[in-house]
């Protein structure tokens, strides 16, 4: 039971402690995790906004980055229903998840909750469409997980 909890708390506290920032392991590449998180997109009929390589960037600008991408997507439909709530919100919208690699060469997954994200914003009235949207993120990372 003590194990359990051990692994309960190692899988909850990291997106806990992490201020509103959901991550995931991913089982792949960047490159691959970024290619499945946008044909995922796609197949969804989620319009695809484009990546930024943060990692080219960087290490153009002379400095030493890891592998990180930055995928943004987003439905117009059901985000910008948040603008309509609250303008600020337009800060989380489109949906970006960054996918990197840390030292070791584990590829992650991490994006913005959207219960973090009502908060933030004050948002009280868009509870359906937070829920949607949450439910649309878990879809979307899940294709990232190897079986």
């Amino acid at each position: 039971m003590i194990a359990g909890a051990a692994v309960l708390m190692t899988v909850v506290l990291p997106a806990a402690a992490s201020d509103g920032v959901v991550t995931i392991k991913s089982g792949y590449s960047v490159a691959e995790t970024v290619a499945r998180i946008k044909k995922d997109v796609l197949k969804k009929g989620i319009m695809f906004f484009g990546v930024i390589d943060q990692a080219k960037l960087g290490n153009k600008a002379g400095n030493d980055v890891s592998p990180s991408r930055l995928v943004m997507f987003g439905n117009p439909a059901l985000g910008t229903t948040f603008i309509t709530s609250n303008p600020e919100a337009g800060l989380d919208w489109p949906v970006r998840v960054l996918v990197y690699q840390t030292p070791d060469g584990q590829v992650y997954a991490a994006y913005s909750d959207f219960d973090r994200i009502a908060k933030r914003h004050g948002i009280t009235d868009r509870q359906a469409q937070f829920k949607m949207a949450t439910e649309v993120i878990q879809s979307v990372t899940s294709s990232i997980r190897k079986n």
